[in-house]
């Protein structure tokens, strides 16, 4: 449930920004009307409503391939033979204090 809801902000978080972005625009080129409905002794007469349109502008992104040189660096590998080391040496393990002698009975 937790994904559908993330999944459903994200989405209305996309479509907000494209549209103050500018990559979608709404232009509504028929507005809508209702229908007309009336009421005589003969009857219910109805007559149909008119649904809106719109006109949708998007963004267009133009997609291609180029041959390009990148200049890729070269890294350089130095071995070392067993006898440059540059380490210290390791400390020796500390010693555990003596244990107490045991007490005279």
């Amino acid at each position: 449930m937790r994904r559908i809801i993330l999944v459903l902000i994200v989405a209305i978080v996309a479509l907000i920004a494209a549209i103050q972005l500018g990559l979608l625009s709404f232009k509504q080129d028929r507005p809508a009307a209702v229908p007309g409905v009336e009421v005589t002794s003969n009857g219910i007469t109805a007559t149909g409503g008119q649904t809106p349109t719109f006109d949708v502008q998007t963004g267009t992104v133009a997609v291609g391939t180029r041959n390009a040189n990148v200049a890729v660096p070269v890294p350089t590998l130095e071995v070392r033979g067993p006898g440059t080391n540059q380490v210290a040496p390791a400390p020796p393990p500390a010693q555990a204090p003596p244990a107490p002698a045991p007490a005279p009975q």
